[in-house]
């Protein structure tokens, strides 16, 4: 019989916090397109990288016992660079594509993030695709297609920009996952993220102080205060800070199929809180498109287990 890998003591715990984080997430849509309706995408920004560099200083005290832990020099610009892309570029552009776009169809485009962190890996020679992949990759775009047709053949060019944008934030977040890879087994997790968030979040923040100056915050009721702060320190900070630790846990094989559950949440959430309706050709497109990412992700680990 095949050896077995015992689990680890928090496997079932891990599964429960994981499964949390995706009803989490999946709502996060609506409830963001609803909060960048009340401050606007430049207001919610600087919010957010008014929060998240202060977490991150905690986070690195607590961690290390130095507000600052020292940081070879020849890494700063690395991880300031790192910074700009997962922070500035990827979350700017995901809070405009969410604002411009719907929930629903946010979920399922930023779902196509691993297509572009295999095309990464194999323009930089470092993973060979196979067929099956390939025919994964094609099947994903395909499925994207039909998913935005409505939209395309509609002439709902708003939308239909949101959505490209979210593709271009899909795609900086692929190369982020590949380039911060050699940073963190250098430095771990706790550094890269607070330095990151830090040396990211700073241009982004000077950048939207006009829109969060004003934005109306006095007027805001306090479910938006709480639905901001849930937002920003819930989803986005302890989610991630519990993402990492379920795959620890479990390991990241077992844990990131779960994400493919993000966007049918997220449709039902959209669907039940701000009345999202679907024709059968966007939902058929949706389901078309996380087969291929799917496919893509996972046929060369099945070919290699069917041997």
């Amino acid at each position: 019989m095949p050896h077995r890998t015992p689990l680890h003591r928090h496997d079932q715990r891990a599964l429960v916090v994981a499964l949390i984080l995706i009803v989490i997430w999946g709502g996060n849509f609506t409830l963001q397109k609803h909060l960048l309706v009340l401050l606007s995408p430049g207001g919610f920004l600087w919010a957010r990288y008014l929060i998240m560099p202060a977490c991150a200083l905690l986070l690195m005290r607590w961690r290390f016992g130095r507000w600052f832990p020292p940081l070879p020099r020849k890494d700063w610009l690395h991880m300031a660079w790192l910074g700009f892309i997962g922070h500035s570029l990827h979350v700017g552009l995901v809070t405009y594509g969410i604002h411009w776009s719907t929930a629903f169809s946010s979920s399922v485009i930023l779902a196509c993030g691993p297509i572009f962190t295999l095309l990464i890996l194999r323009f930089q020679g470092l993973e060979r695709l196979t067929a099956a992949q390939m025919a994964g990759v094609s099947l994903a775009f395909g499925g994207v297609l039909l998913f935005l047709s409505d939209k395309l053949l509609g002439g709902h060019w708003r939308a239909g920009g949101g959505d490209l944008v979210l593709l271009i934030a899909a795609g900086f977040f692929s190369y982020y996952t590949v380039a911060v890879k050699p940073v963190m087994e250098r430095h771990g997790p706790v550094l890269t993220m607070g330095y990151s968030t830090l040396l990211g979040g700073l241009p982004l923040m000077l950048w939207s102080i006009p829109s969060g100056l004003a934005a109306p915050w006095v007027s805001l009721d306090i479910w938006s205060w709480v639905g901001l702060f849930w937002s920003i320190l819930v989803s986005a900070f302890i989610g991630w800070l519990a993402w990492g630790w379920i795959n620890t846990v479990r390991g990241v094989a077992r844990t990131a199929p779960l994400m493919y559950l993000v966007p049918p949440m997220a449709g039902l959430f959209a669907w039940g809180w701000s009345g999202e309706h679907y024709s059968w050709v966007k939902i058929g497109g949706a389901g078309v498109t996380l087969l291929g990412v799917a496919l893509a992700q996972y046929a060369g680990r099945l070919k290699w287990r069917l041997r």
